[in-house]
Formats: C-alpha cells, sequence, structure tokens
C-alpha cells in the first residue's frame, strides 16, 4: 500500500507542528509521500494563513526539508488556496482548492468558522433560507477550478460542516441536491480529482468524511477520482482514517489514487 497525505498543515499558518515535526512523523509512520499546504492568505481574514512576507520562507523551509530527508521519503511544497485569495498560488508543486467563505456584499463571511457564525449567515443575508446559501456557496465552489487553478477539489462539501442530524438543511432536499450536482458537473469537465478529506473525523465530529458517500458515488458515476487527505492541523493525525475511507471506497467503486503523482499535470 502507498501512503501519502497532501491536506496538511503546520505553524506556518494554523497547524501546530513545525515542517520538520510532520515530516518526522510522516517517516516513523512508513509514509511514502507527504505534502504539506498551509493556507494561503486573504487580507480579510489574517489570523489563520500564511503572512504574505514569510512565504519565500515556507518555500526555502520545505526545499531545505527535501534536500534532508531525501530517500527517506519525497515531500512536496503546497499550498491551499482559497477562492478569495488575492495573491496567485505559483511556485508551489501543488496546489488545493478550497472555498471557506460566502461573499456578502463587501463581507466575507465563513462558513466552517462556528456554528453561531453560520446560524447568523442564514438569518442576516439569505433571510433565513438555509438552500439559498447553499445554492450561493455551490455556485462558488463550481468555478474554484478556474479561479485557483488547483490540482485537487478540496472538501466538496464544507457547507455541510455544522449541519449534523439536519441541524440547518436537509441533505436529501431537491434544492441541495441539485445546487452540488451542478457543481459536481462543473468540476467534473475539468478532470481534477476530488478530495476525501477526514478532518472531522479525525476531531470526532462525525464518522464519515467530506464529501458524504452519496455525493462521492455522484462523482464516482461521472467519472471523478479521489485523492484521499486528512487536513491535519497536527501530527497525529496525519492519514486518519484513511483506512475506513479505503473500505468504504472499495465497497462502492470510488477511484482512489494513491499519490499525487497521479494528478500532476
Amino acid at each position: 500500500m502507498h501512503f501519502s497525505d497532501f491536506h496538511t498543515h503546520t505553524c506556518f499558518s494554523d497547524g501546530s507542528d513545525t515542517p520538520e515535526q510532520m515530516v518526522r512523523e510522516a517517516i516513523a509512520r512508513g509514509m511514502a509521500q507527504l505534502g504539506i499546504s498551509d493556507h494561503s492568505f486573504t487580507a480579510f481574514d489574517t489570523g489563520y494563513c500564511l503572512p504574505p512576507e514569510k512565504t519565500q520562507q515556507y518555500k526555502a523551509s520545505l526545499q531545505a526539508l527535501k534536500e534532508t530527508y531525501a530517500g527517506k521519503i519525497e515531500l512536496f511544497c503546497g499550498m491551499e488556496q482559497d477562492y478569495y485569495s488575492a495573491i496567485p498560488a505559483t511556485g508551489y508543486d501543488y496546489v488545493l482548492g478550497s472555498v471557506h467563505y460566502v461573499q456578502c456584499g463587501a463581507e466575507y463571511v465563513p462558513i466552517d468558522l462556528s456554528e453561531e457564525i453560520f446560524a447568523s449567515l442564514i438569518e442576516r443575508h439569505f433571510g433565513g433560507d438555509s438552500y439559498a446559501l447553499c445554492e450561493r456557496y455551490y455556485e462558488t465552489v463550481a468555478d474554484v477550478v478556474a479561479k485557483t487553478q488547483c490540482d485537487v477539489i478540496s472538501h466538496f462539501d464544507i457547507i455541510t460542516r455544522f449541519n449534523a442530524g439536519g441541524r440547518f438543511f436537509d441533505e436529501t432536499h431537491p434544492r441541495y441536491v441539485a445546487a452540488y450536482r451542478a457543481a459536481a458537473d462543473a468540476l467534473l469537465a475539468t478532470g481534477k480529482p476530488f478530495e476525501i478529506n477526514t478532518r472531522l473525523m479525525a476531531r470526532g465530529m462525525r464518522d464519515y468524511p467530506y464529501p458524504r458517500a452519496e455525493i462521492c458515488d455522484y462523482i464516482a458515476a461521472g467519472g471523478g477520482s479521489f485523492l484521499l487527505s486528512s487536513d491535519s492541523h497536527r501530527k497525529e493525525e496525519l492519514m486518519f482514517g484513511f483506512g475506513t475511507v479505503r473500505a468504504l471506497a472499495a465497497q462502492r467503486g470510488w477511484n482512489i489514487l494513491h499519490s499525487f503523482k497521479n494528478v500532476q499535470n
């Protein structure tokens, strides 16, 4: 089995560990490849992302680690590029494309920060219509490859982060299904893989990944492929739940790519 993980964060953005601590943990786990993909800069929300003035330090740090640990692990320098980041993601081995906000006029409201913010977003900007929010979100996601020039589509249905038990909307509702399917169709046409992201599993928030199985089934039926990712913010979370997801993928016929090299252009 080829062990790899390409969605990970370090203390250069909102992760807990240094890049070298992540690399050493990956080697200890027998991983063949590791990608580090800290958050791109968003000028309207700077608390979690890589500051522009540290970009060269970030790249140089990972290059030095590539050389130090050559022969032990293959290391890739990546970037999780937010849809609303104004600085293009250039000079990286790969790019993850993500949508973390919904733009409402001049305001960028995070959809995955807290349940309170999410509830307020629905009421303040969408008149209590949660499906209108979902439609706006998926319209944005549909454009994420074109906007970010990403290699992999990250956490496609992150809009469901606080929706356990249908708290805000019914994920089988025709409006919701139509919205995610329209976005999936647009992204399938790009040929880019979708990640299967185990972040909420690692945090004990639910026992299934992004995207949920029904969405993965739809993507797979459309010829789409997947790359497993932990979205780890601590070294202990590397490859979290990958065995569980691989078993589910085998059962349901999802095409899992085991190496980032399978998706490089």
